[in-house]
């Protein structure tokens, strides 16, 4: 299966692709004496079939296949506050308390920028204490080559070095460290078991190098397996808030501006983008994987 243009590397293909019609929808052949029931059912897994998850980051240049927007290049790491764009939450239609999480989560959201051989991959963090440190996706920082390839741009359009305090590929989060002038605000973290199916959340990141960009959904279910980073098939946090490339290592919200999970990946048909199924790290197995990194690493 080849890999949607822009969306990185997928983290393997579960599901087989269907066979397409001449229109480019799944071919479904099925013979008339089957029930219409038999016939449902069929065509469900053969849905199914067509779909994979894959992860978030964006990549441009040599390292995948060309950036993607609406032509609109990625921040340059290094670029000027003033050629950043300014973080503006998406606040039309939202209901009053998701503007006021849209309002506490965005001053500890950051862009992520890896610099590669011929390209630059991005990606979302946020900050979780004071020492300002950042939690992002691990698969974010595969392009890079060490810590002066990792650069920051805080919600201000500032930029900074970041430092690598460690990664953990298996739950695939890492954590990154940036100077105290940064003055990142930490995100609350939502309290274990806390989260509840049919709740209100918000995706806050960069999805195509768009920062501060804010997206709202509901947490459409809870411990759905899914394979994230190398450790295997995780339970992981669905949502149909929209997230792209580029949200990879953001933060889910919800309506009290606490996050409950990391955004890593989305499930998506062969050959299209974002289909509104989207999965996040629980929040308590990101903190868990982030303590144990400082722990180490300072």
């Amino acid at each position: 299966m080849s890999t949607p243009t822009g969306l990185g590397e997928p983290r393997g293909p579960w599901f087989v692709s269907p066979q397409l019609d001449p229109h480019g929808r799944p071919r479904v052949d099925v013979p008339e004496e089957q029930p219409a029931g038999a016939r449902a059912a069929r065509w469900r897994r053969t849905l199914l079939a067509g779909l994979a998850v894959v992860a978030l980051s964006t990549v441009s240049g040599a390292l995948a296949g060309g950036y993607v927007a609406s032509g609109d290049d990625p921040p340059r790491p290094g670029a000027s506050a003033a050629a950043q764009p300014s973080p503006t939450p998406a606040t039309a239609g939202l209901p009053p308390d998701l503007v006021a999480a849209a309002a506490t989560a965005l001053p500890g959201v950051v862009s992520v920028q890896v610099r590669g051989n011929g390209g630059t991959a991005g990606g979302s963090g946020f900050a979780i204490d004071d020492k300002q440190h950042i939690i992002t996706n691990d698969h974010i920082l595969d392009a890079g080559n060490g810590d002066d390839d990792v650069i920051v741009v805080g919600p201000d359009g500032r930029t900074f070095p970041a430092e690598v305090v460690g990664r953990d590929p298996g739950s695939d989060i890492a954590v990154l460290r940036v100077d105290p002038a940064a003055n990142l605000a930490p995100l609350a973290l939502a309290p274990p078991g806390t989260t509840n199916v049919g709740e209100s959340v918000l995706a806050v990141g960069s999805p195509l190098g768009l920062s501060g960009t804010v997206t709202a959904g509901i947490v459409s279910a809870l411990d759905r397996e899914v394979r994230l980073g190398t450790g295997g098939r995780q339970k992981a946090v669905q949502t149909d808030a929209s997230i792209n490339p580029g949200n990879s290592g953001g933060p889910l919200v919800n309506a009290r501006g606490e996050v409950v999970g990391v955004n890593t990946a989305i499930a998506t048909l062969e050959g299209g983008g974002s289909i509104g199924i989207g999965f996040a790290i629980p929040i308590e197995r990101a903190q868990q994987s982030a303590d144990g990194i400082i722990g180490r690493g300072g």
